[in-house]
């Protein structure tokens, strides 16, 4: 627990992300986590995922932009990555941060970068999620997701994400699966306070199964996206799916790339709808931390990985 709070402090400041991102050995373990810094490099990453069998969600890093100039480098960039999947044939969706739409500048100009966004997907028929923030950004990504979604309907092209880290989250849930949502539940990676949010990595786990139980005897016409890598919970979806009469069309696992590449091929080949998370884009740090921040283990792992090689 320590090094996992440890983490996710470093993900926030400033001074170690200057020393990280210039340390050569850092960019060269991120690489594990991260598809690479370009769009072509994504892509390419993509194209392999699909050909394995496995659907995709594209991430273009990045959080807290300041200046409104800044948004309109991220709102082309994801204008030139949905372009490049309906272009290559790629079974993906693609996920954003409000933050990275200038949501801390003022909520008309994120929205307005959202629409433009949200045009394109429409008109290519891709998927977007609006992925979760830390719990200071709940109420208004979940207002946000409601009413686009309702502005743009088109199945459920537009999804979120709820985190059982937080008290609130299964209330949320149940509002969600009776609205019909697409909903991606992840455990957190987020430091919070203990007066919103379970501190203890048991209990969280334990929420993330009871919300997911709930979920699923709600499912038609709700869709669950799983975001772990956690073969209990895996194995307790799967098992909780079929005791619920829930086939595989109305959920799936999503994994982070990199992590249990084996597994998600595994879960593909026998007909689990399985995802891989996509993150590129120079803006790595913070998205690294946080999956250290995770499993503090990986660095150990990392280490040796890139000193074998």
């Amino acid at each position: 627990m320590l090094m996992r709070r440890l983490f996710l402090y470093l993900s926030q400041a400033k001074w170690a992300r200057f020393l990280v991102t210039h340390f050569f050995l850092a960019r060269r373990m991120a690489r594990r986590f991260v598809a690479g810094e370009t769009l072509d490099e994504a892509i390419a990453v993509s194209k392999a995922l699909n050909t394995a069998g496995l659907s995709v969600t594209l991430d273009y890093l990045g959080e807290s932009v300041t200046h409104a100039d800044e948004t309109v480098a991220v709102r082309k960039m994801y204008l030139e990555l949905l372009e490049n999947i309906h272009k290559n044939g790629l079974n993906a969706s693609i996920s954003l941060k409000l933050t990275h739409m200038g949501l801390d500048i003022g909520e008309e100009l994120c929205v307005s970068n959202l629409r433009h966004i949200l045009n394109s997907a429409k008109s290519y028929r891709i998927p977007v999620t609006i992925d979760m923030e830390g719990s200071a950004y709940t109420d208004v990504t979940l207002r946000l997701y409601r009413t686009l979604r309702d502005e743009y309907e088109f199945g459920r092209l537009i999804g979120t994400v709820i985190q059982s880290m937080l008290y609130r989250s299964m209330d949320d849930m149940r509002q969600l699966a009776q609205e019909g949502a697409r909903i991606r539940l992840v455990k957190g990676a987020y430091l919070e306070p203990e007066s919103i949010a379970h501190p203890q990595k048991a209990d969280v786990d334990n929420a993330y199964i009871a919300i997911m139980r709930d979920y699923f005897a709600h499912t038609p016409p709700a869709y669950l996206e799983l975001g772990t890598h956690d073969e209990k919970m895996i194995s307790q979806a799967i098992a909780i799916a079929g005791e619920n009469g829930v086939d595989n069309s109305h959920y799936e696992i999503q994994m982070l790339y990199g992590i249990r590449r084996e597994r998600q091929i595994e879960l593909a080949n026998a007909g689990i709808q399985t995802r891989v998370y996509v993150p590129f884009g120079e803006a790595w740090y913070p998205y690294f931390m946080r999956r250290l921040a995770e499993r503090p283990a990986n660095v150990w792992f990392l280490m040796r990985s890139v000193f074998r090689k």
